[in-house]
């Protein structure tokens, strides 16, 4: 049994006012607001949101959301987390109601972030995917899910294994330096994307290194970075072609510190292991770097 996707994500965000003038105006994303003043919802395509924003002085990753086919598949997911060892308990219908799915099974990584596995996402075709700012193309996602971040991981083998148990492959893609002391990042897939989680990379005191949004048109990637630096935010690396997934893109600043990768043009996952050394080109760090 295998997740399919990194359905949605949830960010704790400190300056709500400040993260839907961001969405909107750089990301180009669609902001659902319903008035509310602790959260509100965002939009990459046709789901009822792909990412969701809470008032919390975290500024940092609240919960991923993994998705499973169907009500077949969300039973046996319960029963191989259970053969694994791994605790869970079955969501309200509330809790589901709130993150517009059907059903949701909430548990814990590792490192202790917050993960969801749900099915049945509320799809809205009568709403069509109204971007905030005028973009050349639209944002990828389909059976790729969302796209992908990067998360704290203090013990690698344990995540390892725990992502693992949710039917993920992967293991080792970029590693820089030799011998026991040598860094290590480690990437997962479950579907077509080189991979929805990783990690190896980060600070100790955040969930959350990066997300990534990818987009169907080079331009778009072009005329975002124009957006980010004419609006002075500080960009930690400048425009690049990653080796693992062929990724052109680059990292700028969220309004709660951690960064955004804004891509296009990634390869498939190869199902097969192989790691690099460095990029094709770019990426040369900032303002922090990576």
């Amino acid at each position: 049994m295998v997740v399919t996707e990194l359905g949605y994500m949830g960010l704790g965000v400190s300056d709500l006012g400040a993260w839907k003038l961001f969405a909107r105006d750089i990301l180009g994303l669609e902001v659902v607001d319903d008035g509310s003043k602790e959260s509100c919802f965002l939009r990459l395509d046709y789901w009822h949101h792909r990412i969701a924003l809470h008032r919390d002085p975290s500024d940092d990753l609240a919960y991923l959301g993994f998705r499973v086919a169907g009500p077949e598949e969300f039973a046996a997911m319960q029963k191989q987390l259970g053969d694994a060892g791994i605790k869970f308990r079955v969501g309200s219908l509330e809790e589901a109601e709130e993150r517009h799915v059907l059903e949701l099974i909430k548990l814990s990584d590792p490192d202790g972030h917050p993960l969801e596995i749900f099915h049945g996402p509320h799809v809205r075709f009568a709403k069509p995917f109204h971007p905030g700012r005028g973009m050349h193309g639209k944002f990828v996602t389909g059976s790729g899910g969302m796209g992908h971040c990067i998360v704290r991981q203090r013990d690698p083998e344990a995540a390892l294994r725990f992502y693992r148990a949710l039917g993920m492959r992967g293991g080792v893609e970029y590693k820089f330096g030799s011998g026991p002391k040598a860094l290590q990042l480690t990437f997962m897939h479950c579907n077509e994307r080189d991979h929805s989680v990783a990690w190896g990379l980060g600070s100790p005191a955040k969930r959350l290194n990066h997300v990534m949004l990818e987009v169907d048109n080079l331009d778009d990637v072009g005329l975002t970075e124009q957006i980010v630096r004419n609006a002075k935010i500080p960009v930690h690396l400048s425009a690049g072609k990653h080796s693992n997934d062929h990724m052109y893109s680059f990292y700028f600043r969220s309004p709660s510190g951690f960064m955004i990768e804004y891509g296009f043009g990634a390869r498939g996952a190869t199902h097969q292991s192989e790691y690099f050394t460095e990029d094709f080109y770019g990426h040369k760090p900032e303002d922090g770097g990576f």
